[in-house]
């Protein structure tokens, strides 16, 4: 049975519309992460919505006026007779019909984890599927149990109409990002191998899900040219079509896809690396060192790479031994106000989480591939009472930056567009990260899932004060 309303109520223009003020905004965030990252005393927390309030029923803390309502659950029945699957993860809103929402979500189950998977748990509703809807059957004994599900959202109602099962046979589905031709990019956070009795294909690549009412599987696509790594999320720049995608490793790297036919990735590409033009090899997790500074901008190159779909693990290696900058574990990605925002989970002397964002260069943008454009460090605060972890990040239309903390106290944080930190919500009920932040094109909706309890809330609220 799902869990009502808990509070009383109160509220994504499409990612292309992402807010005006992003970009003026984030110049605040030297002010705040520019003081003495290092020293004890806590900076004082900007309550935008007033402080956080113990919610009754013990699951979700939210400011005064807000309400959550669960609108999933993992395992109920969907609507194409397939279950729910569990381990939901990052999601995109795009607008439907008659003012409904299309909500495509990922979910990073393994291959064993039958108890989160959508064909039961003895996977016997596998028979529902043709070979041709699911990328990897498993030889029908060990199907990949990862993809994506999407639903249709009522806004007046705060319900969900129908959801189905949008993608199959994948694993550890974990980010991806938006594309402005009306998709969603889902990327696997794996690199498990074509294996005898186990795998029939390899993993680790990109696929790519069309947002559609019409109850349906998309074809499932390798997208090889990507690459193949432990991908986390993309965020695709609208005038010229490259693509830019994070790496979920402790040494990962951030690339740059450029598509042959912008809006037709089954066409191949190129697959890049960034390297900083003054510093080849650089590292910029500052662990041992301050060595990228806060608000600093940094010339950026991109180095071509070759075996992009490789057998062993290792083309971040290869990469950063051409001169590819190294990234604490690049994960959540968007694009906003012509720049591309991405949070890296454990950088900085404390590791808990630096925000950075790229600015494409206007040749860049006209689709020059020898253009660059700037890399410049936004947000280390180097302290978990501030922020701990931070992993899947949105744009609200309205410029804030909403980050999901991955840990087992985990909170929602905001950043205002003059720069000053608030946190909008506590996952108090359950031991789990947040994942999958993101605004309906109304901005009335911020949808976010509780990744272990397989649950995704809607959350409504005066959020224009």
């Amino acid at each position: 049975m799902k869990k009502e309303l808990i509070q009383e109520p109160e509220g994504r223009r499409s990612f292309l519309k992402n807010s005006l003020m992003v970009s003026l905004g984030f110049m605040g965030l030297k002010y705040f992460s520019g003081a003495p990252v290092f020293a004890g005393s806590l900076p004082e927390l900007y309550e935008k919505y007033g402080p956080l309030l113990d919610d009754p029923k013990g699951i979700f803390n939210l400011p005064k006026g807000f309400s959550y309502k669960i609108i999933s659950q993992a395992g109920e029945a969907m609507d194409d007779g397939f279950l729910s699957p569990g381990r939901n993860d990052a999601m995109a809103a795009f607008k439907g019909e008659d003012g409904k929402v299309i909500v495509i979500r990922n979910h990073e189950i393994s291959s064993d984890d039958l108890e989160n998977g959508p064909f039961g748990k003895d996977n016997s509703k596998l028979q529902q599927l043709a070979s041709s809807d699911i990328y990897d059957r498993g030889y029908s004994k060990n199907p990949s149990l990862g993809g994506t599900t999407t639903f249709l959202f009522n806004e007046d109602t705060q319900e969900i109409e129908y959801q189905y099962l949008s993608l199959a046979g994948t694993i550890r589905n974990c980010a991806g990002g938006p594309t402005p031709w009306n998709s969603w990019l889902t990327c696997e956070e794996t690199f498990e191998s074509k294996l005898d009795g186990v795998n029939e294909h390899n993993h680790g690549y990109v696929f790519e899900v069309p947002a559609t009412e019409t109850a349906s599987l998309a074809k499932p696509v390798a997208l090889k040219a990507m690459g193949r790594f432990n991908h986390e999320a993309v965020a695709v720049d609208p005038d010229s079509g490259f693509i830019y995608l994070s790496e979920d490793r402790g040494d990962g790297l951030i690339y740059r896809f450029i598509p042959k036919e912008p809006g037709n990735l089954t066409a191949g590409g190129k697959l890049q690396a960034l390297s900083l033009k003054e510093a080849p090899r650089f590292d910029t997790r500052n662990w041992d060192s301050q060595k990228i500074q806060l608000g600093d901008r940094h010339e950026v190159q991109w180095i071509d790479l070759e075996d992009t779909d490789p057998e062993e693990d290792d083309l971040r290696i290869r990469g950063f031994n051409l001169g590819a900058a190294r990234f604490a574990r690049g994960e959540g990605m968007w694009y906003g106000n012509n720049e591309v925002y991405f949070a890296c989970t454990n950088g900085g002397k404390a590791k808990q989480g630096q925000v950075f964002r790229y600015i494409a260069s206007q040749e860049e943008k006209k689709g020059n591939e020898d253009a660059g454009g700037y890399l410049e460090l936004f947000a280390e605060p180097n302290d978990k009472e501030i922020l701990r972890a931070c992993d899947n990040l949105t744009v609200a239309p309205w410029g804030d930056l909403i980050l999901c903390e991955d840990n087992s106290r985990p909170r929602l944080i905001g950043i205002t567009p003059e720069g000053k930190i608030y946190h909008l919500g506590l996952n108090v009920g359950y031991k789990s990260e947040l994942t999958g932040a993101c605004f309906s094109p109304s901005g009335k909706t911020l949808f976010v899932n509780i990744q272990h309890a397989g649950l995704t809330l809607a959350i409504t609220g005066p959020w224009h004060g």
